[in-house]
């Protein structure tokens, strides 16, 4: 059986721990879809925290308590206290964005496990993942329209580059929902699977990434950050160069060699 290390979090709304080389967050609100307080965006960076620190976790995968949502966004019953007056969004936004990304930015791989509804904050919670694994039951949209909400650029964006222009222009636009198959089409998602399938489905990707080189899957991971930034000007060749010079450097490409020439696994340590 799997050791779980648990995480304690200021909250029991947000739980994490680690299963072997997995970190797991996982959005505990079911009474409100999985929508998100302040106090919930707290504990998710103290969980992101942790599992950077943590040098055995290898890939992390963000889910919903439930059954029926992923995330729905942010708690609607707290926008009068959290959200009620210009100091207090400003407050809100400023702290939100910190977190997005957190996880947009996360050295190590991230997977969004969805099953239900994913709306609002939460598709853009969804978007600072790496990739996205849903049930066939689960649902998208948009509806800051609907509601009046401001949309901040860098959530513009993420959806843009998921989805491409148009097709992000008609799901803010008209604030509709789409299904898992359109999902899937518009390229949102990577994989659509039964919901008694997404668990087991997940974890075996996120598997098969812990078995790879870490400095390599890291190294590609900030390569990819670098090359989707909106301004040249920002990228950091010199680190992406230094990354993949550290991938050559590293006792794990020995082993990588020897494995393939030995025929067998290799067993990386990330070093």
């Amino acid at each position: 059986m799997a050791e779980v290390r648990d995480i304690i979090l200021p909250t029991d709304k947000i739980q994490a721990h680690v299963t072997n080389r997995v970190g797991h967050v996982i959005f505990n609100n079911p009474q409100r879809h999985n929508a998100v307080s302040l106090d919930m965006w707290d504990a998710v960076e103290a969980a992101f925290s942790a599992l950077s620190a943590d040098q055995t976790v290898r890939v992390v995968v963000l889910s919903g308590a439930g059954g029926k949502s992923f995330v729905s966004g942010a708690d609607i019953s707290k926008f009068d206290s959290e959200r009620g007056s210009k100091k207090a969004v400003d407050h809100y936004n400023a702290r939100v964005k910190i977190i997005y990304d957190i996880i947009e930015n996360f050295a190590k791989p991230t997977i969004a496990m969805i099953n239900g509804y994913c709306m609002g904050g939460g598709l853009n919670l969804a978007a600072c993942t790496d990739f996205r694994i849903i049930s066939t039951k689960s649902q998208f949209a948009m509806p800051a329209a609907k509601l009046g909400l401001g949309y901040p650029f860098e959530a513009v964006n993420r959806l843009i580059h998921a989805v491409g222009l148009a097709e992000a222009k008609m799901l803010m636009f008209t604030a509709k929902t789409i299904d898992a198959n359109t999902a899937l089409r518009l390229g949102f998602v990577q994989e659509v699977v039964p919901e008694d399938e997404l668990a087991q489905r997940v974890m075996d990707i996120a598997t098969m990434i812990a078995d790879n080189a870490p400095l390599t899957v890291a190294a590609m991971k900030y390569n990819a950050l670098q090359a989707v930034k909106p301004n040249v000007d920002r990228i950091d060749l010199t680190r992406c160069d230094e990354m993949v010079a550290a991938c050559f450097a590293s006792d794990d490409y020995k082993e990588g060699r020897r494995a393939f020439m030995e025929k067998r696994k290799p067993n990386f340590a990330g070093k």
